[in-house]
Parts: C-alpha cells; sequence; structure tokens
C-alpha cells in the first residue's frame, strides 16, 4: 500500500468522522510514516520540522486578520451589511426575495474575487463581512452551502487565470519557474491562457451549485429578528483612510511578496493616521488571532503532514508505478496523473505548496510521452489546483467555514468541503484532462 494514497485517505476519513482536523493530520502523518518505513522518531522529527514551513502562512493569517479587523473597526463592512439588511423591507416580495438573494451572492463574490487579485487580504474578509450577514441568509432562506461554493470559486478560480495578486505568484513565481527548473521553459505570456479551459470545469461547478444543487431554500434557527435599521454612514475620513490602508497593502505585498509585510504597512496607515489609536494594537492583533487562530494552527499542521509525505519517498514511487502502467496512452496517462494531483493536494492542502511536487515528476514524464508544453503546463497547473476547493486543511474551504459557522449551522466538512469538492473538483479534473488532450 501506498504511503501517500493511505495518509491522505486517512485523513479525509477522520475529518468526515468529524474528529478535529489538527488531529487528524497528526494521526494521519504517523501512520503514513509508518507505512513508508520511518521509524517513530524519524516521523516526529520530520513533521517538527515541517511545522516550521507553516509558520510563514500562519503568520500572515494572523496579520490578515489583524489588518481586517482595523477595516472592520472602520464601520464600512457593518454599514454594507446593514445597508443590505434594509433594503430587504418588513415584507418583501417573492421578487423582491430573490433579487436580495442574488445580491448577496454577488458581493460575496465579488469580494472573494478581489481578495485574490486586487486587496489582497485572501481569507481574512470573510469571518469580518459574512457573520454581518448571516441574519438575513437565514432570513431569505439561503442555502450555505451554495455561500460556500461562491466563496470558493472566487478563492479559487482567480489566481488560476489572472496573472495578479496572488494569481501572480501561482501562474508567475511558482509555475513557471518549477517548470523551467525542471527541463520546460514557457513564455510565461502563455501560461495563464493554458489555464483558461480548466477553468471552465470551476465555473461549470458554480453554475450547477447556483440553479441545480442549492437553489431550494433551506432553513436555519434565527437567533435574533432581522434589524433593518442602518447605521450611521461611515465618516469621509474613515473612508479615505481605509481607501489609502488598502492600497498601501496591496502595493506593499506586490512589491516584497510578502503578505506579512503587506498587512503591517496596511495596518500602519490606520495607526499613523490616528484612525486607530496606538493603545488599540494589542486588541486589534488579539482580534486577528482570534479569527485566525484556528486555521493558522491547521495549515501548520498540514506542513508538517506534508513534510512527512514527502520523506516517505512514496510520491514518486506512486507516480513510477503509474508510468508504468500507463504506457504511451496520452489520454490514460494524463487521467492518472490528474488523479494522483487530485491525491496529492488533498493531503497537503495548498496548490501552491503541491506545484514544486508535482512538477518535479510530472514535466520529465509528461515530456517522455511527447506532450505539447501547453498541455503540460495545463496538466501541472491543474493537477496542484484539484483538492484545494476541497481539502479539509485547505484556507479555500476553512476560510468560508470561519464565517458561515459563527453562529455555529455550518458543519465544516459536511457543508464546506464535501459541496466544494463535489462540485468543482469534479468539474476540474474532467475539464483539466480535456485541455491536456487538445492543447
Amino acid at each position: 500500500m501506498n504511503a501517500v494514497v493511505v495518509g491522505v485517505a486517512l485523513m479525509l476519513i477522520l475529518s468526515v468522522a468529524r474528529l478535529n482536523v489538527v488531529i487528524s493530520l497528526c494521526v494521519s502523518a504517523i501512520v503514513a510514516g509508518l507505512v513508508g518505513g520511518m521509524s517513530l522518531l524519524k516521523i516526529t522529527h520530520v513533521f517538527e520540522q515541517g511545522l516550521g514551513d507553516g509558520a510563514v502562512i500562519a503568520l500572515s493569517y494572523v496579520m490578515l486578520g489583524a489588518f481586517a479587523v482595523a477595516i472592520s473597526a472602520s464601520g464600512i463592512t457593518d454599514w454594507l451589511a446593514n445597508k443590505i439588511i434594509s433594503l430587504l423591507g418588513r415584507s418583501p416580495s417573492p421578487q423582491h426575495m430573490a433579487l436580495m438573494k442574488t445580491l448577496v451572492c454577488s458581493v460575496l463574490l465579488v469580494m472573494a474575487v478581489c481578495s485574490q487579485n486586487l486587496i489582497p487580504v485572501h481569507i481574512a474578509f470573510i469571518p469580518i463581512l459574512v457573520p454581518p450577514l448571516l441574519h438575513v441568509m437565514t432570513y431569505l432562506k439561503l442555502d450555505r452551502r451554495l455561500i460556500a461554493c461562491v466563496l470558493t470559486f472566487g478563492l479559487v478560480t482567480p489566481y488560476m487565470v489572472l496573472p495578479v495578486g496572488f494569481g501572480g505568484v501561482f501562474l508567475h513565481q511558482l509555475l513557471a519557474s518549477n517548470l523551467a527548473a525542471n527541463g520546460l521553459e514557457v513564455d510565461p505570456a502563455t501560461i495563464a491562457p493554458a489555464m483558461w479551459l480548466p477553468a471552465t470545469g470551476m465555473v461549470m461547478g458554480l453554475l450547477i451549485a447556483v440553479f441545480i444543487s442549492y437553489r431550494k431554500p433551506r432553513d436555519y434557527s434565527q437567533m435574533e429578528e432581522v434589524d433593518v435599521r442602518i447605521l450611521t454612514q461611515p465618516s469621509c475620513s474613515a473612508i479615505f483612510v481605509s481607501i489609502i490602508a488598502i492600497l498601501m497593502a496591496l502595493v506593499t505585498q506586490l512589491y516584497t511578496g510578502s503578505m506579512i509585510f503587506g498587512a503591517l504597512s496596511g495596518l500602519a496607515v490606520y495607526f499613523i493616521s490616528g484612525q486607530i489609536r496606538w493603545k488599540q494594537s494589542q486588541s486589534v492583533l488579539s482580534g486577528g488571532v482570534e479569527l485566525m487562530a484556528m486555521i493558522g494552527f491547521i495549515m501548520i499542521s498540514a506542513a508538517g503532514f506534508a513534510a512527512v509525505i514527502r520523506a516517505t519517498g512514496e510520491v514518486n514511487s506512486l507516480v513510477n508505478v503509474l508510468s508504468g502502467w500507463l504506457g504511451s496512452d496520452q489520454a490514460i496517462a494524463s487521467a492518472s496523473m490528474l488523479l494522483v494531483g487530485l491525491i496529492i493536494t488533498m493531503g497537503i492542502g495548498s496548490s501552491f505548496s503541491t506545484i514544486p511536487i508535482i512538477a518535479t515528476i510530472y514535466v520529465p514524464l509528461a515530456l517522455h510521452l511527447g506532450f505539447s508544453h501547453l498541455a503540460i503546463v495545463a496538466l501541472v497547473g491543474t493537477a496542484a489546483a484539484l483538492g484545494d476547493a476541497g481539502s479539509p486543511a485547505s484556507d479555500s474551504t476553512l476560510g468560508p467555514t470561519s464565517g458561515l459557522n459563527a453562529d455555529g449551522q455550518h458543519d465544516h466538512i459536511r457543508d464546506s468541503v464535501i459541496p466544494t469538492f463535489l462540485h468543482y473538483n469534479l468539474p476540474l479534473l474532467v475539464m483539466g484532462w480535456v485541455a491536456t488532450l487538445v492543447l
């Protein structure tokens, strides 16, 4: 039995059985290491060393959470949420209700897309903006599984096709550089277009979720009556400072490539302008920790799990076995490599972390099988993105859960992980396979 398959399968089974994701990752890492022939002492050492790889991500999320808290303190997000609530009125018609559902989904989709490419706060906006909207979602009987799918679409699809913000990191800094490091020189301008066809699978999944799977009303417990009053609009100075802070965070992150210093520069604008007082810095950072702590711990644990998976050497073994079975049939080879990519990314929880592993193995194998350069770009990019939308340890599922479960009525596995896996991984698998054959 392959250690990678065993480790990932066990992690998924334990998570679906509602064991805490951090514990599931730790237990699965031990089992995968033992199956891969590692001693318990070696597993412990590798796992603890791997934890350091997740520290940067965890600190990034804490700083982004603090930045999101600062934005919220300006009153903009509460005002927006209550503005939407006030538009409902006391006795809305069915047409008005449908319009409001569309508005809520559209606002969250636009925010999710902007969080990847325009305002690089990633998932930090979700626990700030979504909880104030839970009352109106409940009032509208809006299925929160649909909202999870909308948010995940906005968190994943933009970095696959738009080479700015996180998309620039994924497509140029990671995908292009790792392809080149493994012997495949590709014009950077052709990388994003090569991912357009696979990304249509994500679009198909979103349309299915919106118009078929979750279109029916779903009842949730309303904790209190919907407040239809309009909050006082934030002052012009608060809006101006927030815009400057967001732009500063964006420019700094693009220049330094660091989410930590991007968020720090945005916070600095709030402190220097006096919008947030110096003595409030402790509460702002504590708020960021409160928002993102669990996500940070899961990402750190996932880094340790990934380190053990790599140390077993079973990733190469799995692909070598597959390559022996494949022969020269490109269709079967492509499908098999995409399935392996799905398994690896589901286990690691991050498409960004998966690219170096996948590229090292897939590029030589795909060149040997005669795939075109664009087909290899689509193969590696899709194989890395697969699983990001359906892994229990992925921030693309953890983020939506952090906001939608604010009142304890949204289960991470059943309401975020499983819906996004079914609606995005399966169509992406099919369209990624098609892309490798037609490009």
